[in-house]
């Protein structure tokens, strides 16, 4: 199963760019041993429309074309469900034996998402109330990603 990290902005040159490399690299040596082949992730571009609701729509309709066939949406929202990573794990395991081909996670910017594309979501999630800078919240997913495949790979949990 493919992950794909859909998000609007870039992470410049520094350390919240190698952090974030540093959990996907991981993701992906321990992933190979719980089944997910890859953690690809497309920055897009952010617009530069004069309102929030036109930004939203074509910033959604640019991530709506990254987002491959068949992938399971989950799109990160204060106002999405939260979860532990012993869930968090349980559900990319649960799609995994569903064989679902990709999970497409998805980060807005500071706008937020257009409402058909926060509609088409299999799943929204939230790392708590508080709202993050997007850039925390792709370290953060990164993070999350790499333990949740440690977890489905067997390594103990320290939570357990």
């Amino acid at each position: 199963m493919r992950i794909v990290l859909a998000v609007v902005g870039r992470l410049k040159q520094g350390p919240e760019r190698e952090l974030a490399e540093r959990y996907r690299k991981r993701a992906v040596d321990a992933g190979r041993a719980a089944g997910l082949s890859t953690f690809d992730i497309v920055e897009i571009k952010e617009s530069r429309a004069g309102d929030a609701a036109r930004r939203m729509l074509e910033e959604s309709i640019a991530i709506a074309n990254v987002i491959p066939e068949r992938a399971v949406t989950v799109i990160l929202d204060e106002r999405g469900e939260s979860m532990n990573s012993a869930s968090f794990a349980g559900r990319l395991q649960g799609w995994r034996t569903q064989d679902a081909p990709a999970v497409a996670f998805v980060i807005g910017a500071a706008d937020g998402l257009a409402p058909g594309l926060r509609e088409k979501a299999d799943l929204a999630i939230a790392f708590g109330a508080a709202t993050w800078p997007h850039q925390l919240v792709r370290i953060m997913l990164l993070e999350q990603l790499y333990r949740a495949v440690t977890i489905l790979a067997g390594h103990p949990y320290h939570r357990s």
